[in-house]
């Protein structure tokens, strides 16, 4: 989408199941082989129950979201603040809304809310500030 043509208010929602395999793949990425996310039998002892995502992976899904749909193709991130809300289960699909709150046009930046929701509970609230160059 071109700078010129998103306005304040502009949003949009992709929803993304978060399976067993990201969850995996994360961990093998990062390190972060936590049995919280990768034992069932560990995390049945847990105040959760049952395994949960690693808190980074769910949060680097609205990477996806901004680079991919919305602003798109060609969007520079610079910064990104994140409040973890509430636990994501392996296997649950959740909703990444993106909405424009800020716009500079001088410097082609957008400020944007990136929160998450898992059914209608918010689950990671946060801000971004991305750059879009001219074409």
């Amino acid at each position: 989408m071109k700078f010129e043509e998103i306005k304040i208010g502009d949003f949009k929602e992709v929803e993304i199941e978060v399976t067993d395999e990201m969850v995996r793949t994360f961990a093998k990425i990062t390190g972060d082989n936590n049995p919280l996310h990768l034992d069932d039998e560990f995390a049945k002892k847990t105040i959760f129950k049952k395994r949960i995502a690693h808190g980074m992976l769910v949060a680097s899904l609205i990477s996806k979201v901004l680079g991919h749909d919305f602003p798109g193709a060609g969007t520079v991130y610079v910064s990104q603040s994140v409040n973890f809300r509430k636990p994501v289960y392996v296997g649950d699909k959740v909703k990444i809304h993106v909405e424009v709150k800020e716009k500079n046009e001088q410097k082609r930046r957008l400020y944007l809310i990136t929160d998450v929701f898992d059914k209608d509970t918010k689950v990671i609230s946060g801000e971004a500030e991305v750059y879009l160059p001219s074409e």
